[in-house]
This record gives structure tokens, C-alpha cells and sequence, in this order.
């Protein structure tokens, strides 16, 4: 049973946590910054968002990757895509639910259940009474455990309502806790209550974007952990279980710091790369397409929300004949922008490769 936060005795901020707050915040700020200097933030918040679904899927164990995400979106149907693309794809319809509800809902219980819903619509999980709080015990522990055997036993059930509402009453009440402080335990809580009985590890690691940015730290959701607890994924679960066995929340807290200045730096770096890229291509295309050099930049900024495209979507973006789009197409592979990736003759599809490598695993996620 996990005790109602704030801790007692209360959290010891120590010189080393407030030396990470304070890198944290700096780090968070340049990230703010920089992404809002790009020409269209939205589209660096579209893979973003991709980027994240993926790799807290991952941690759950599925092995779908970007390119399965993105081509599964695009309607490409291959034999070789993995089984578990839907449920990435349910994480970035439940994230988005959750950004877009956030205006007029703040982060609570209903929202917490309305994002678990979408996350479980119709794939693996989904008959684990998706949206509704488990009225059964549930456990952590290897395949195939029994209660006795489990690594942690939740809270049951008849008291899990009770323990979220004290959660909502946490993030919401006054509290001298720095804002960093009190979202990392707010996810170390949310983990220990384990409401649901399938799809906590997502729901618990999507809150820390939706807290960051219901209070404003962030001006776009450009923040997402997972890639940082994926690559020290047994750090996480340690941590986290210390904290229930003997209340190390100051050592959860050093560890979560160092996740959002590590996480921050390198969404900082991709969107100075973004931009890089941007003007790299932009003058490949001014300087190798003449005067179809308009429609090849209109392209261009598609492909940043739409990075798989047909020549046939090409067509109807420019407005212009089949053969026309199909030869726009093929100068803008001949300057590097686009690659043909079906390796088929017919219903070819071209993928924006240099993009989507900003964003991908640099531990090799394919």
C-alpha cells in the first residue's frame, strides 16, 4: 500500500538534486526554445510523438519499429510487419487524445481512463476491461509467477480508487515541491498503484509529458523519457521498486533528473538537426529542379508530417498530370530527398529516409 505523497519524512532535496533541478530546468528551457524555432513545430511534435510510442512499446516488448509505425499509417500492407504495429499505433491515437483533451480537462482520473482506453482499442490487452480500473489482483514478477513469487503485489483492488484519487488531489493541491520533483514521483506513485490491469508502464510514463505540459513547461510535448528508461530499463525498475521497499525517493529522483537533461539534450539536438536538413534539402531543390523547384519545396514540407508518400499523393498536393508528379518524384530521389523502399514496379511508395533517421534509436531500432 503506498503511502499518500508528499512523502513523511519529507523528500531530502539534496546539493545533487538541486544541482540536476537546475540542469534539468536549463535543459527544458533550451529544448523549449529551440523547437519553437522551427519553421512548423507541429511536424517535429508528429514524429516526435512516433519516436515515443515506439520506444515505450518497446519496454512492454513489442517489436514493431518507426518505419512499421509510419508505413502501417501510410496503408502499406507488407507480410513482414510485425503483429504489435496496432499497438503503437493505439499509443499515438491515446497520446494525442490526451494532448488534445488537456485544454479542458486537466490531468485526473478521467483522463488517465480515457487515454488507457484508446491505448487498448482492439489489440493485445484489449479484453483487460480497457478504460475501467481492475477489480482483480494483479502482480509484477517473471512469466508465469504466483503472488508468492512476484517481485511486487499492488495495492488491491478495493482500495486502488482511493489511492488514485489521493494521486489527483497530489498533482493538484498546493505543494512547495519543485514542479520536477513532484512529476517524478507522481510517476513512481502511479507505477507503484499499477490501476489497470494491462498498459500502467505506458499510461505512467505518458503522464510526465501531459504534467509538463498542463503546467506549462513546455509549449509543445517534446519530452518523452522513454528512450532514456528503455536503454537503463533495469535502473528503472530497481529504482522504482526501492522506493516501494524502502522509500529511496531521493535516488528515484537523482535518476529521473538525469533522464530529463539527458532526454532534453538530444530532442534539443534533433530539432538543430531538423533544421540543417531542412536547408540542405531546400537548396538541393532550388539548385537541381528549375522551374519545378515550387512544387518540389511544397514536397518538401509534406514530408514533414507525411514522410511516406505515392507518386498519386504527390499528384494531388501539386495539382498536376500523373506523369508530371511521377517525374517530380524521380528528380527528387536523383537530388537525395526521396528513396523508392517497396522495391515493387507498381504501387511504389517513397519514403523521406534522412527525416526519419533524426528520430530513431541510435542503439539500432530499425
Amino acid at each position: 500500500m503506498p503511502a499518500p505523497l508528499p512523502p513523511d519524512p519529507p523528500v531530502q532535496i539534496t546539493e545533487e538534486i538541486q544541482v540536476l533541478l537546475s540542469q534539468a530546468d536549463r535543459a527544458l528551457g533550451r529544448l523549449d526554445g529551440s523547437v519553437l524555432t522551427l519553421p512548423n513545430p507541429d511536424l517535429f511534435v508528429f514524429m516526435y510523438v512516433r519516436r515515443e510510442a515506439v520506444l515505450s512499446s518497446q519496454i512492454e516488448g513489442t517489436q514493431s519499429s518507426l518505419q512499421d509505425v509510419l508505413a502501417a499509417e501510410a496503408r502499406i500492407l507488407s507480410p513482414n510487419r510485425p503483429q504489435d504495429v496496432d499497438e503503437v499505433v493505439n499509443y499515438v491515437s491515446a497520446m494525442n487524445h490526451g494532448l488534445a483533451r488537456l485544454p479542458e480537462l486537466p490531468v485526473s482520473v478521467r483522463l488517465i481512463r480515457e487515454i488507457h482506453e484508446k491505448l487498448l482499442n482492439r489489440v493485445r490487452g484489449s479484453h483487460l476491461t480497457p478504460g475501467e480500473l481492475r477489480t482483480t489482483q494483479n502482480w509484477i514478477g517473471s512469466d508465469g509467477c504466483t503472488p508468492r513469487e512476484a517481485t511486487f503485489i499492488p495495492p488491491p483492488p478495493s482500495e486502488v480508487a482511493r489511492c488514485l484519487a489521493e494521486l489527483e488531489k497530489f498533482l493538484h493541491g498546493d505543494s512547495h515541491l519543485p514542479l520536477l520533483v513532484k512529476i517524478g514521483m507522481a510517476h513512481a506513485q502511479f507505477e507503484t498503484i499499477h490501476p489497470f490491469l494491462d498498459g500502467n508502464g505506458r499510461v505512467g510514463r505518458l503522464l510526465i509529458t501531459f504534467l509538463l505540459c498542463e503546467q506549462q513547461v513546455l509549449v509543445k510535448p517534446v519530452l518523452y523519457l522513454s528512450y532514456y528508461l528503455k536503454r537503463n530499463k533495469q535502473a528503472y525498475y530497481d529504482h522504482l521498486q526501492a522506493v516501494r521497499d524502502a522509500g529511496t525517493w531521493e535516488e528515484w529522483l537523482v535518476f529521473f533528473l538525469r533522464g530529463v537533461i539527458e532526454v532534453s539534450g538530444q530532442a534539443t539536438e534533433t530539432a538543430r538537426q531538423i533544421l540543417t536538413l531542412r536547408e540542405e534539402h531546400r537548396r538541393a531543390i532550388t539548385e537541381h529542379l528549375g522551374r519545378a523547384a515550387g512544387n518540389g519545396h511544397r514536397v518538401l514540407e509534406h514530408l514533414y508530417e507525411h514522410p511516406i508518400v505515392s507518386v498519386n499523393q504527390v499528384q494531388g498536393l501539386i495539382g498536376t498530370t500523373y506523369p508530371a508528379a511521377n517525374e517530380l518524384v524521380a528528380r527528387m530521389e536523383n537530388c537525395g530527398v526521396l528513396s523508392e523502399f517497396t522495391g515493387q514496379t507498381r504501387n511504389r511508395r517513397f519514403i523521406y529516409q534522412s527525416y526519419i533517421q533524426l528520430f530513431r534509436d541510435s542503439e539500432g531500432e530499425a
